[in-house]
């Protein structure tokens, strides 16, 4: 399929259009370019409706992160954007090839979900551009799969390797509080891999707290997302403004909490702003919320983060809880309230009974195979942000 050409700047409106990609969708689709001239100094922050939603003023009365790192297990991370800036910690790279660093399929994706959490805007009073949940958090990127229209994709499929599992294990030892999985494997023949499972298991009884997304296959089947599913993962579902699930977003009894996933405005390496929608974006949220929770009350457990994560969500479904929504939006005011009267205590992760579940294999291959890259790559794979995007400001170009 056809990819969008970057407009050149410009002092008048352009536009270009281009039909989405199947791949990880990566803000392919309509874009429309807005000249500098027209953008005022909280143009793109009026438009993060998930600030507001989220009664982030208010939870950033107690803290805005300071002190936590979220390991983002993603593709590249754009450590000089202007947004981020100070916020990024060297990064992991456990592929080895591909697009690198001022690669265009290199850090898109990354990058917009490391603004989502701890993005701090910039500018005077850092009024300009995109402010995530933590501004105040660390980002540690690690990165485990490839953006789309990276011509290494079809190395990637051929080629063995266990690259999310040794990334999770990888971040829960060099510092990582919080792990965020905007990524996974929706596609009619997933299943969970045992050095991934184990690689989760591993991250918890560390204390590290794990957010994924839940799968982008609500349209398409609802099928089982890992690594959304293994036991103690907080899956996020993707809610608009008006707390509506997301046509798209995956229905599963994994789901724990819902969070921003529709018109979410997301930095880009680009330096413009794009809006788009995916449950990766609503993971970001929730990890960003995790991150801000494990700031004001460190010695609390991932059980218990998470356990908080549900008990102080919004707007509950019917019942309390549903496949749809988990148990409600998340309120990171209220978990922070919330964890304030809970003293640290040693919760089990895990949510089911059973060490496996579904059709999983047997027994732990020794090092993965070409199905591991191939999950985390396939086209359907469920939890990848922004089939469709809109360039909503070409931001102050900054020396690179």
């Amino acid at each position: 399929m056809t990819r969008p050409t970057p407009p050149r700047p410009t002092r008048g409106r352009r536009r270009a259009r281009a039909t989405a990609s199947a791949f990880t969708a990566l803000l392919a689709g309509s874009l429309a370019v807005l000249p500098s001239a027209a953008a005022h100094a909280d143009s793109i922050r009026a438009q993060q409706w998930g600030l507001s939603a989220l009664h982030l003023d208010e939870a950033w009365r107690t803290t805005k992160g300071r002190g936590v790192t979220v390991a983002v297990l993603d593709t590249g991370v754009e450590a000089d954007h202007p947004d981020l800036a100070g916020n990024v910690l060297p990064a992991k790279d456990m592929i080895g090839f591909g697009a690198g660093p001022g690669d265009r399929a290199w850090a898109r994706h990354g990058t917009a979900m490391a603004g989502i959490i701890a993005g701090h805007g910039h500018g005077p009073g850092r009024t300009d551009g995109v402010v995530g949940v933590a501004p105040e958090a660390k980002v540690l990127p690690v990165r485990v799969i490839l953006e789309d229209g990276d011509s290494a994709r079809t190395k990637a499929r051929t080629t063995r390797g266990n690259a999310l599992a040794d990334g999770i294990r990888w971040a829960a030892d060099h510092g990582a509080d919080v792990i965020n999985l905007s990524l996974g494997d929706d596609s009619a023949s997933a299943h969970p891999e045992p050095s991934e499972d184990e690689a989760v298991q591993y991250a918890l009884k560390k204390g590290v707290v794990v957010v994924a997304s839940s799968g982008n296959g609500g349209d398409k089947g609802d099928h089982v997302s890992y690594p959304a599913a293994y036991p103690g993962v907080i899956a996020a579902t993707a809610v608009d403004k008006f707390g509506t699930r997301g046509s798209f977003s995956t229905r599963r009894w994994y789901a724990a909490v819902s969070a921003p996933g529709v018109d979410v405005v997301i930095a880009d390496p680009d330096h413009k702003y794009y809006e788009g929608w995916g449950t990766s974006a609503a993971s970001a949220f929730v990890s960003g919320a995790a991150a801000l929770v494990k700031a004001a009350h460190p010695r609390l457990t991932p059980a218990q983060i998470k356990k908080l994560l549900e008990d102080t969500a919004r707007d509950a479904p019917v019942g309390g809880r549903d496949d749809s929504r988990g148990f409600g939006m998340i309120d990171p005011a209220a978990a922070l309230k919330a964890a304030a009267r809970l003293e640290p205590r040693g919760l089990h992760p895990a949510s089911y009974s059973g060490k496996y579940f579904g059709p999983g294999p047997d027994t732990a291959g020794p090092g993965g195979s070409a199905a591991d890259w191939a999950g985390l790559l396939a086209g359907g794979a469920g939890a990848v942000l922004l089939v469709a995007a809109v360039v909503l400001w070409r931001g102050r170009r900054t020396t690179r």
